[in-house]
């Protein structure tokens, strides 16, 4: 039995650090991928005009494609901001509307929106 928890404790070990180093491995790229382009809130500001006849009103909700509670997104992270557009863009997270729009974005163009929202209170 000893023996058996022995070999149950290098498991886990090994699996804790060989996640640890995954997690590690995919933080640093994604931080990468986001040094690559800088977010200007000056040229954010400039291109909210799609964002705000949803994300600036509060309590507002949407009836497509079903109703919900559309997030207020001032003040957010902008790296969330980012990963989110990118996923939206990719298809990865679903929402007809957030698709289209995001597919329509650059690289530059989610890093300055990302900016300009994470900045605002």
């Amino acid at each position: 039995m000893n023996l058996s928890l022995n070999a149950l404790n290098r498991f886990v070990r090994r699996t804790t650090v060989t996640a640890a180093c995954l997690v590690a491995v995919g933080v640093s790229g994604v931080s990468m991928a986001n040094d690559a382009v800088e977010g200007s809130i000056e040229a954010g500001r400039e291109k909210i005009s799609m964002c705000i006849g949803c994300h600036a009103i509060p309590g507002y909700k949407t009836a497509f494609p079903e109703v919900y509670s559309v997030p207020m997104i001032a003040g957010q992270n902008e790296q969330y901001l980012i990963i989110a557009l990118r996923a939206y863009a990719t298809g990865e997270r679903s929402h007809p509307s957030m698709n289209a729009i995001s597919g329509s974005l650059t690289e530059q163009d989610m890093a300055d929106l990302a900016a300009y929202y994470a900045n605002l209170k």
